[in-house]
């Protein structure tokens, strides 16, 4: 089986969201971790740069509230249009903010995959709202609607 970022970003995740009373581990105890755990080095180092990449991922010049997204081609080529609206879906319902939403596009993109589903952007959307402070209703919801796997919201 071929490892992606995203697979060793859920083994991180899984591993250390319920583990809140542990300090922090550092770069070199986690990449020795995954690599027990079987991930390959180049995974392990981009998994970790793009966790690096999101802590410092601002929201920068925040989208207003009136503001309409339009997703550019590579955004479009990437992202399927299930994962689109997924996203302006989680918007309505106030799970995701304007700002919250163009970093988990961020960071989608930032992966290696060709082309991005609803599943990997559920666990992208959830990482960047575990990521940021004061987002724990939002977290909650969303880890709701990941773990119950409902596919049943309307596109």
């Amino acid at each position: 089986m071929k490892e992606t970022v995203l697979d060793v970003l859920m083994y991180l995740f899984e591993s250390y969201v319920d583990s809140q009373d542990e300090p922090e581990p550092n770069r070199h105890d986690l990449k020795r971790e995954l690599g027990r755990a079987g991930f390959h080095d180049r995974e392990i180092e981009r998994a970790l740069d793009w966790l690096d990449s999101l802590n410092s991922t601002g929201a920068g010049d925040a989208p207003q509230n009136t503001a309409f997204r339009v997703f550019d081609s590579v955004e479009q080529e990437r992202l399927d249009a299930s994962s689109r609206g997924y996203l302006l879906h989680l918007e309505q319902i106030g799970i995701l903010q304007h700002a919250q939403r163009e970093i988990v596009i961020d960071r989608l993109l930032a992966l290696d995959n060709e082309e991005i589903d609803v599943e990997q952007t559920k666990w992208v959307v959830m990482m960047v709202l575990f990521s940021q402070p004061g987002q724990q209703e939002a977290f909650a919801q969303m880890e709701d609607l990941v773990y119950a796997d409902d596919s049943a919201w309307v596109h």
